[in-house]
């Protein structure tokens, strides 16, 4: 054993570093759904700021240090407070706000977001299927973001209003009637940030052939 360690020791000390900053600095998270689309699409490769907002004690959710508080229109990716599967969706609430959600418009304390740029869209939902969409800009709060609608698709288009508690946020996707976010999950605390997406580090096409997207390499995540 001790011969096998002494043979090995840098292959596992580079391990060890690895693991260590996976878990604790950057990560990258593949996207398996349209949840976030039309911003992030299935197939694209995140890039994961890990101690954007906390440097946290490696494999935990214990938070050492705190480096910045999210904002609104962040990406992030996060635990989900209900099953615990690792989700990644936007922040449209911080803690205090007043949120609701009127025949789709979200307001943010008091005020109704803007959508300008109108797009008509067809959305696949399933192997085969698609249906129609519509595709705009949505300005909310100093920030803009592309969101995305599918009218014909049951889906939660109101509610509230809620107030954010201290510590949470509340999370939505950009494919508004298609995300199960914190309309479904609830407020998610802090603690259960992972970090913020900020870059696309590489995109393929999941349904030919993981044929590589390069025009997404690279592109920041607005």
């Amino acid at each position: 054993m001790r011969r096998w360690l002494s043979r090995y020791r840098y292959v596992i000390i580079f391990w060890l570093c690895f693991g260590v900053f996976r878990t604790s600095l950057a990560d990258w998270n593949p996207i398996p759904s349209g949840s976030m689309r039309p911003t992030l699409v299935e197939g694209d490769v995140v890039l994961v700021n890990r101690v954007a907002y906390d440097l946290k004690l490696p494999l935990t959710d214990i938070s050492l240090v705190k480096v910045d508080n999210p904002r609104r229109g962040d990406v992030v990716t996060f635990t989900s407070p209900k099953d615990g599967i690792r989700l990644i969706k936007r922040i449209v609430g911080i803690p205090g706000d007043t949120l609701e959600m009127r025949d789709e418009v979200l307001w943010v304390n008091g005020t109704p977001a803007t959508y300008l740029n109108a797009q008509d869209i067809i959305e696949p939902i399933a192997s085969g299927q698609s249906v129609p969409g519509i595709k705009l800009t949505e300005l909310a709060d100093k920030s803009q973001r592309s969101v995305q609608f599918m009218p014909t698709v049951r889906a939660l288009r109101n509610f509230g209003p809620v107030v954010v508690p201290a510590d949470h946020y509340f999370m939505l996707g950009d494919n508004r009637d298609d995300s199960a976010d914190s309309r479904y999950i609830g407020f998610v605390p802090r603690r259960l940030l992972i970090g913020h997406a900020h870059h696309i580090l590489a995109s393929a096409e999941i349904l030919d052939h993981w044929m590589p997207r390069f025009r997404r390499f690279g592109s920041p995540i607005l």
